[in-house]
């Protein structure tokens, strides 16, 4: 399957927000509270607050293009943009989504060695991301590509306070 990944720039903007808002809802509808989704959803994934982690030099987004179509993006952290950690010698996956129908080819170990990849280049020791604990085929796919649980931390989500795991892979 011909695919392409490439850096997201302004251009991308409202395609990227519309995809990445699809690909939450797809997520994680089942097992949470739909007005928790849709609170989160105004919280992070509004054109403002993209538009701000586009314009953050210490965040970087990639979109998988399949055919030319988007199906799916990465988002990573250098320091000070982390949200846990702030390790300079790691690289944060703050998201990893593919739309559904995409799922099962393939196409999110591309993205994720991807991510791995782009880490090695700048020189970092391990990538880390947060992942919630309920998501059982999410940690499922990261422990099948190496990534371990090292800890979790509290993931506020509407009205509700989640876990999330930490898991991290070195190298």
């Amino acid at each position: 399957m011909p695919y392409l990944i490439r850096k997201a720039n302004y251009a991308d903007l409202n395609s990227l927000v519309e995809m990445a808002r699809t690909s939450f809802v797809q997520a994680f509808t089942e097992g949470n509270k739909t007005e928790n989704v849709n609170a989160y959803l105004e919280e992070a994934f509004t054109e403002e607050q993209f538009t701000e982690e586009l314009e953050n030099p210490a965040s970087v987004f990639f979109l998988l293009e399949v055919d030319g179509d988007l199906a799916g993006y990465a988002k990573v952290n250098f320091v000070p943009a982390q949200t846990d950690l702030h390790d300079n010698s790691s690289l944060e996956v703050a998201r990893l989504y593919l739309l559904e129908k995409y799922i099962g080819m393939g196409l999110g170990k591309v993205l994720l060695n991807h991510t791995i990849n782009f880490a090695k280049l700048n020189r970092k020791k391990y990538l880390w991301l947060g992942v919630w604990e309920k998501n059982k085929r999410a940690i499922k796919f990261y422990e099948k590509h190496g990534l371990s649980i090292f800890s979790s931390h509290p993931f506020p989500f509407g009205d509700e306070l989640q876990t999330d795991f930490l898991m991290k892979i070195a190298f």
